[in-house]
């Protein structure tokens, strides 16, 4: 029998690829709400109370509402939103980071934002292996795509094609920093910097290292290697060592759920450059969302991905 699933939030930007991904699957089957029952309580309700997966594509507060109409019954949920990534009883949904098999026994688990997938992807290993110290006061910079922004900051940029560039988050405290600093470990929060440009989807995230002034640091090249030995056999995280003399994001860029990985060194050590690249809506948001979905289902977390 296929395991039933509800998105609650199908219309949303990552609502729609998910449905996209599930609905030629066998695996699973939808249970999809009208336009009228989308907006009736009752509706929704009873859908979380028939279904085995719900997945959540919501804002915040209407999350933790849909959280509340789920209780008593036997669905296990995926929620997209921030609104439970640092909660008690929700397991943080980064597979490669909190253990697959942490994913694949919970109940409740927390899909995590697109730029701290690309942070947690780079630093929470290397904090782990001990060749980065815990207690540095790392900086993170990040561009990303509109999407990742939800349909009201894809239509500003598709309203005004004269945007190139931009900044935001200017009064601190973002709400991705929580869960960066909880899942890598850190001492203190790291200074985030994120910005948006005139592509659909695509996202680089970067974390400049002064190691000279480190304590405990390890090499450019002891970095690399701690990322290839911690992604080994993963076949959606790949860590790269061939040359580059720049890294680009394409407005054309296809849909993807990879996270590919690189480690750039000064020639005499002193310096390193993190960068991880990936699709805000593929590993960063919709993808995420279907390899805990696997994960959960006893299926091949794979099963779906655009790899």
């Amino acid at each position: 029998m296929p395991h039933t699933v509800f998105i609650d939030g199908a219309a949303g930007t990552t609502g729609l690829e998910i449905v996209e991904r599930l609905s030629p699957r066998s695996e699973f089957k939808l249970i999809v709400l009208d336009d009228e029952q989308r907006k009736s309580a009752s509706a929704r309700r009873d859908a979380f109370h028939a279904a085995d997966f719900a997945v959540l594509c919501l804002p915040d507060d209407a999350a933790r509402e849909a959280v509340a109409m789920a209780e008593g019954s036997k669905v296990r949920i995926i929620d997209a939103s921030t609104a439970h990534r640092v909660a008690d009883g929700w397991t943080y949904g980064f597979p490669e980071v909190v253990g697959r098999e942490a994913v694949a026994a919970a109940n409740r688990v927390s899909n995590p934002g697109c730029y701290p997938t690309g942070f947690l992807g780079l630093i929470a290993p290397l904090v782990r292996a001990g060749v980065l110290p815990a207690d540095w006061p790392y900086t993170v910079n990040a561009v990303s795509g509109y999407s990742g922004g939800g349909k009201a900051l894809i239509q500003r940029f598709e309203d005004d094609p004269d945007i190139a560039f931009r900044t935001y988050g200017l009064a601190l405290g973002h709400k991705h920093v929580g869960e960066m600093q909880t899942y890598a470990a850190l001492a203190h929060p790291p200074l985030f910097a994120p910005s948006v440009i005139p592509a659909h989807r695509g996202m680089v995230v970067e974390v400049p290292l002064p190691l000279s002034a480190m304590p405990m640091a390890g090499s450019p090249e002891v970095l690399r290697l701690a990322l290839v030995e911690y992604y080994s056999g993963s076949k959606i995280v790949t860590v790269h060592d061939e040359p580059q003399d720049e890294l680009l994001l394409r407005r054309s860029m296809q849909p993807s759920d990879r996270l590919d990985l690189w480690v750039f060194g000064a020639a005499d050590g002193s310096q390193a450059r993190l960068v991880a690249r990936l699709d805000n809506l593929g590993k960063g948001a919709s993808g995420a969302a279907v390899q805990n979905l696997n994960l959960m289902a006893g299926l091949d977390e794979t099963a779906g991905l655009s790899l």
